[in-house]
């Protein structure tokens, strides 16, 4: 095979960033990043003490050897160097794989193999190989292997098995048209998605959270409704929202999603969603990305339920955690959603007037309306800011 004919059939995920060549030896650094250990000691010899890719500082210069990437190579160069050249090859080498995953004689341990190389393929190759995956009906397959399977012993490579085949099945989602929670309408296949959520680890329940943040469109309103009616569910929703960042992110998501069926609403607020969203507000001031703004969507579309406002009312730092929400100079459309939410409680609550006031909602709107905020959020704020003035004159304060 001649120089430039390898060049163009070595996949992008095999060249050193470096040396532009195929891997020898692959190395990973402390960033993450991987190199061929030859070009990165260089490197290194040479005085440098930052990652080629990223320009990081290393706070720790050990390199720690590659196993899965250079198994993957291994596997490449044993299909021939055709393998990346002709579409027959990649379909015929992808559906190796998929007969791997189907066959009843194959062990765990190498259908664990074939969907961590399932899993890179899907990140690395171009529209035409993922187009790959649809022609065999790939999906529908990895569907099936996580919810078809009526097995209640989820060990830890099973619940490894899950953890992967969901994140390709997120991967493969953006290439078809396909709405993947349709399958679990089947009551067995609904039970399973159930047990990995409450059994399942951080990876696996936040793969669910979005596959359920996927069926807010219309056709999905019956799964949406489904999943809906599990108060158990529900609850392990909230539960999510007080973790990590990129948890609770996905998790609010997948409230919004649920929220999105009207029938749900009183439900989620049964199970916390009031309570788990507060929380999550009151945390995004130590965030650098969050979903406030979706978060504040989600508790307009539960007011309209009074055991909504109740909860929100009652929560221990509710109408003070609104409160801060009011003069958000980055973001207006917090600032109008809160503005909206106390105007409904503060126009119900006596409480809620009073907490909002001790909270200095009054300065907050004042300082609000000399911001350079919209027309439409600043006529809510004086439309507050005139409905506890009112409120104020008739329920004078105690001495």
């Amino acid at each position: 095979m001649n120089q430039v004919q390898t060049e163009v059939t070595i996949p992008h995920l095999f060249r050193c960033p470096i040396s532009l060549d195929l891997f020898q030896d692959p190395v990973t650094l402390c960033t993450g990043q991987t190199y061929d250990r030859s070009s990165i000691e260089k490197w290194l010899a040479a005085g440098n003490l930052t990652c080629p890719v990223t320009m990081q500082k290393l706070h720790d210069p050990s390199i720690v050897p590659n196993h899965t990437l250079r198994h993957l190579i291994d596997q490449w160069l044993q299909l021939g160097p055709q393998f990346d050249h002709g579409n027959s090859a990649t379909i015929d080498y992808l559906a190796a794989l998929k007969h791997t995953l189907e066959s009843p004689e194959s062990t765990l341990e190498k259908r664990l193999q074939a969907l961590e190389k399932i899993r890179v393929l899907s990140d690395e190759y171009c529209s035409f190989k993922k187009s790959c995956f649809h022609q065999l009906s790939f999906l529908p397959l990895l569907l099936e292997l996580v919810f078809g399977r009526a097995d209640n012993q989820l060990s830890k490579n099973h619940m490894e098995f899950m953890e992967i085949a969901l994140s390709c099945i997120l991967k493969l989602l953006p290439i078809v048209s396909l709405e993947p929670l349709n399958v679990i309408k089947d009551e067995a296949k609904l039970a399973k998605f159930m047990l990995l959520f409450e059994k399942g680890n951080s990876l696996v329940k936040t793969s669910l959270c979005h596959l359920i943040d996927s069926t807010s469109a219309p056709q999905t309103e019956e799964v949406c409704h489904m999943l809906g009616n599990s108060h158990k569910l529900l609850q392990e929703i909230v539960l999510l929202v007080g973790q990590n960042c990129e948890v609770s992110k996905v998790a609010i998501k997948a409230i919004s999603a649920l929220c999105s069926v009207q029938s749900n609403r009183e439900n989620l607020v049964k199970a916390g969603a009031i309570d788990g969203i507060i929380t999550y507000i009151s945390g995004c001031e130590t965030r650098q990305k969050n979903l406030a703004p979706l978060a504040m969507i989600i508790i307009k579309k539960l007011l309209v339920l009074e055991s909504a406002k109740e909860a929100l009312v009652n929560h221990s730092n509710g109408i003070e955690t609104l409160v801060k929400m009011v003069f958000r100079v980055s973001n207006q459309e917090c600032s109008e959603s809160a503005v909206g939410i106390l105007s409904i409680l503060c126009r119900d609550f006596g409480r809620a007037r009073e907490e909002a006031i001790g909270a200095g909602v009054l300065t907050q709107l004042l300082f609000l309306l000399q911001s350079q905020c919209g027309t439409k959020t600043k006529t809510k704020a004086r439309m507050l800011l005139k409905l506890l003035r009112s409120k104020w004159i008739e329920e004078p304060k105690k001495v």
